[in-house]
């Protein structure tokens, strides 16, 4: 049993995802990285365990959790610091445009990039 009750389970159509040393040797290469010793091995294994974790957390049924405002908000009660949604500029779309080599109708006039 995992930390905090929960058993997690993979659905039999979820194929768990494990790098190999090759696919270690080919990230490191692509990151510009210089792995010496036992530093591919010690990569591999951190890798494939953040890659478990991920499966784990994959595997939780969250259907009918609301999404939290921040993840303090599920241990205590939290106000939102959001502002009202108001219009609090004035239209300044002329002003805007003045530079714009072309401008119709209000709108930007660009040329056709895609034939």
């Amino acid at each position: 049993m995992a930390d905090g009750g929960f058993i997690f389970t993979i659905p039999d159509s979820h194929f768990p995802m494990a790098l190999t040393p090759q696919d270690v040797s080919r990230i490191a290469h692509l990151a510009r990285l210089e792995l010496r010793g036992a530093e591919p091995t010690e990569l591999l294994s951190q890798l494939n365990g953040f890659f478990s974790i991920v499966e784990q957390m994959s595997a939780v049924d969250t259907s009918g959790v609301e999404p939290l405002y921040t993840p303090l908000s599920a241990v205590q009660e939290v106000a939102l610091r959001l502002r009202e949604d108001v219009v609090t500029e004035t239209n300044q779309r002329e002003l805007n445009q003045r530079s714009a080599p072309a401008v119709e109708d209000g709108l930007f006039l660009v040329p056709k990039v895609i034939e």
